[in-house]
């Protein structure tokens, strides 16, 4: 699977976290990373999350602390935020958010809880394993679906508010296959978090 660092993300920001995701995209791309996701929480007073990943699907300290220290000063003089916040960058996590469409074709098969924008049928949100995806839609079959009723769900990716891998036994077994073939030297943790109006660096 090719890995284009501009695919399609279905799952975007609103307001100040689109007005930060289109500060950020661009100086990961510029370092070969794809953004995942910008969030903001209330956490520590308030917390800037930027998920980021590389062409495997992961982000290591050496990742995170690059596009840490490439983001603070672009983002210090956009200063789209403004009050005082600390900057936290990270990996997509095992039980990550899934994006873009190769997001879900890497784990099909593998559970996951998704939320739609609009109702279908009086539903929004489904949690089930991933069966497919093609350009338009990925399908979802509900393991506790009524019997006698379809258990696979085509879900349009155009309609999708939020989507996230569950954490199983066999998403832990891919994490550590994966890990095996694609070693990499930094601690479990993949996190680096910068406070804006200090120098100091924290690291988990």
């Amino acid at each position: 699977m090719s890995f284009d660092l501009t695919e399609k993300r279905y799952i975007k920001e609103t307001g100040l976290e689109a007005r930060i995701s289109r500060i950020v995209e661009p100086v990961a791309n510029g370092l070969g990373f794809s953004l995942v996701r910008v969030k903001i929480t209330q956490e520590n007073g308030m917390t800037l999350q930027i998920m980021a990943e590389d062409e495997k699907g992961r982000f290591t300290i050496v990742n995170c602390e690059t596009l840490s220290k490439d983001l603070s000063p672009v983002l210090d003089v956009e200063d789209p935020i403004d009050r005082e916040y600390h900057l936290e960058v990270s990996s997509p996590g095992i039980d990550r958010p899934l994006v873009r469409k190769r997001d879900f074709e890497s784990y099909i098969g593998h559970e996951a809880k998704i939320e739609l924008a609009d109702m279908i049928n009086g539903r929004k949100r489904f949690r089930g394993f991933i069966k497919g995806v093609d350009d338009e839609a990925v399908t979802i079959t509900l393991p506790d679906a009524p019997g006698g009723t379809d258990p696979d769900h085509r879900l349009l990716l155009s309609t999708l508010a939020e989507a996230k891998l569950v954490m199983t036994d066999a998403l832990m077994e891919k994490a550590r296959l994966d890990q095996e073939a694609h070693p990499i030297d930094d601690e479990d943790t993949e996190t680096v978090e910068y406070d804006d109006t200090e120098d100091s660096e924290e690291i988990h």
